[in-house]
């Protein structure tokens, strides 16, 4: 899961979407930190986040040794992100309609249910790829919810000026904790076994509750539910009108689909092009965390937001992973390095810009629509990656990833190109 918010103003229907925009909060990176109510929800956003790693570590782990495919470990993640393109807007009007803090409790409520029953079905040994597969597609249905709101319900947290500094302190928490995570998974599965890990990870969720229950008056109030604009239909068309949040959004989607197919060819590299074992990919996530807490500190400095950053970004991105035919393991773990930061610095300001350019009373819905495109395609692209991998091998199937979104953004630097050249011969012929 990654959860990240929104900026602090709005852009019109006619803005230019090639012009970066200030963000005008306050300077200092770390100025939400300065917020106790802010400290008690990253707090808990932390562990929660510590267990979100340890759990996916272990079930792909898990799903590895059951089925003995990389195509398994896809079909896994297939069936984790397969409600998003079904409703995945439907998360996001649950957002904009309903307090967010109590769906928050609601859904981390769940996702420890659902840790605590592959701990127990994994120690009492009646863990099966199809049970897996099927509790994978309820953590689907319960990260359709929690997601649009934990993003959205950083607003209310912190005020306007401090939410560029929440979200990209936000990201660095979530990256942070994949350094811890990994980690604990690893630990835990070479000692006592996988059981214990999924046991680990329904503990992460469960206590962070606690960091939810925050006074109303710490709370900043979130706009009125309109129902003359609340209809899914009225954000498409918010959207629609917005073309840097179209491009912004379709950029996402291609990145999310193709390129963050991580735990598929990271597991496949480990063992079939470097021999190692569950020691060397959790070694992998853990040096892929490193760039990317590197990429949510860079984030955290800036303060302008703009379609040339998020095409840079998202380059430097399927750059770094088209060159995963390096020969060595230290040069490979140099490219996660870059995978990482690149990736985490094209999430955070790619959601914040998104947050910022659009209206405050449409932001779940639009946020729900980022994850539709973020997440939802991976049912189309990790079984497809999942299957290159089997067929051509691990480096094959890592280039893919990134070819694609390189390519993506050579399209769109086309587009744009094309469009300001059309802009100039209409303002030429005026």
């Amino acid at each position: 899961m990654r959860f990240l918010t929104k900026g602090s103003f709005v852009t019109t229907a006619t803005a230019d979407e090639s012009t970066d925009t200030t963000d005008p909060g306050e300077g200092s990176a770390f100025a939400a930190l300065r917020l106790r109510p802010y400290r008690i929800y990253l707090a808990g956003h932390t562990v929660a986040s510590t267990g979100n790693w340890i759990q996916s570590i272990a079930l792909d782990w898990l799903v590895l040794e059951l089925a003995g495919s990389p195509s398994a470990v896809g079909i896994a993640m297939a069936c984790q992100f397969l409600p998003i393109p079904l409703f995945g807007m439907h998360g996001g009007l649950i957002a904009d309609r309903f307090p967010k803090r109590a769906v928050l409790l609601i859904t981390q409520s769940a996702n420890a249910a659902v840790g605590a029953t592959i701990a127990v079905l994994t120690l009492g040994g009646a863990a099966r790829v199809e049970i897996l597969y099927l509790l994978a597609l309820v953590a689907g249905v319960v990260h359709l919810f929690d997601n649009p709101a934990r993003q959205v319900f950083v607003n209310e947290v912190v005020p306007p000026e401090r939410a560029r500094a929440a979200i990209a302190l936000n990201a660095a928490a979530f990256q942070g904790s994949r350094l811890v995570g990994p980690a604990i998974a690893v630990g835990l599965i070479a000692t006592v076994g996988t059981g214990w890990a999924f046991a680990a990870t329904a503990l992460a969720y469960l206590l962070p509750t606690a960091g939810l229950l925050l006074r109303p008056a710490d709370l900043h109030p979130a706009p009125e539910f309109d129902e003359e604009t609340g209809r899914l239909r009225d954000a498409l068309r918010h959207v629609a009108h917005r073309p840097r949040v179209a491009a912004a959004i379709v950029l996402v989607g291609v990145v999310g689909t193709f390129g963050l197919n991580f735990p598929i060819v990271l597991t496949a590299m480990a063992e079939e092009a470097f021999g190692g074992g569950a020691g060397l990919y959790g070694l992998f996530n853990i040096v892929l965390a490193v760039g990317s807490v590197i990429g949510a500190l860079i984030a955290t400095a800036v303060r302008r937001s703009g379609t040339s950053l998020l095409l840079a970004t998202a380059g430097g991105f399927g750059a770094a992973q088209a060159a995963a035919y390096a020969p060595g393991l230290v040069v490979f773990l140099g490219l996660l390095v870059v995978t990482g930061a690149t990736n985490l610095a094209f999430q955070a300001i790619a959601n914040a810009s998104v947050q910022a350019w659009v209206d405050p009373a449409q932001r779940g819905r639009v946020m729900g629509l980022y994850m539709l495109v973020f997440a939802g395609g991976t049912p189309v692209g990790a079984p497809i990656i999942g299957a290159l991998t089997t067929a051509w091998g691990a480096r094959a199937g890592m280039a893919v990833c990134g070819i694609v979104p390189l390519a993506a953004c050579a399209g769109l630097v086309v587009l744009r190109r094309s469009r300001a050249a059309a802009a100039q011969s209409l303002a030429a012929a005026a």
